[in-house]
């Protein structure tokens, strides 16, 4: 068997980056394919289903990273929670190349993009709204305002992403998860 010349890891930054970019019906194979460094062929054959399946594989890579970084870090209960709120907001600033980088929901949530990944996108935003949740609880908020809380964080994080990408400026983000880490640690 020939070893792989592109690892795993390679095929879906270069996938992320176009889908982040084009969204996905804006996406074509042959920017997929340049992103990847693979001939189309060789693109399907590693992903069969085409498209669909490469924005699937981008979006479970995602949602591993988010959840190994983002979430556990906010849900680790070995560290207190102040400290959990801070390394869960230096994740997302990973994840988001510092305000640079666009969410891949808003980039897949389009028609064709949200009726294929609509509940993958769900589950997604649902999954953000409880770590913050649990951290909110943490920091001793009532279930009720955590809960209010974490969705105010979910709606400041995609809007600055959208802002930022707007005015070409990032300290929209920056501010935004400063911000985030102020309302939680001093209302």
């Amino acid at each position: 068997m020939r070893p792989q010349k592109i690892l795993d890891i390679e095929i879906l930054t270069g996938l992320t980056e176009v889908f982040r970019s084009k969204g996905y019906e804006g996406a074509s194979l042959k920017e997929l394919s340049e992103a990847t460094g693979l001939k189309k062929a060789s693109l399907y054959h590693r992903f069969p289903n085409g498209k669909q399946e490469m924005a699937d594989a981008v979006l479970n890579h995602l949602s591993n990273w988010v959840k190994d970084n983002v979430f556990q870090s906010l849900l680790d209960n070995n560290v207190e929670p102040k400290m959990r709120l801070k390394n869960g907001l230096l994740a997302i600033r990973t994840l988001y190349n510092g305000g640079k980088a666009t969410c891949i929901f808003r980039a897949l949530s389009m028609k064709a993009g949200f009726d294929l990944f609509d509940q993958q996108i769900k589950n997604g935003m649902n999954e953000w709204l409880s770590s913050f949740k649990e951290v909110g609880i943490a920091l001793k908020l009532s279930p009720k305002e955590a809960q209010q809380k974490a969705l105010q964080v979910l709606i400041a994080i995609q809007g600055s992403l959208i802002v930022t990408k707007g005015l070409g400026d990032i300290s929209v983000f920056e501010n935004t998860l400063q911000n985030i880490e102020y309302n939680y640690l001093h209302e």
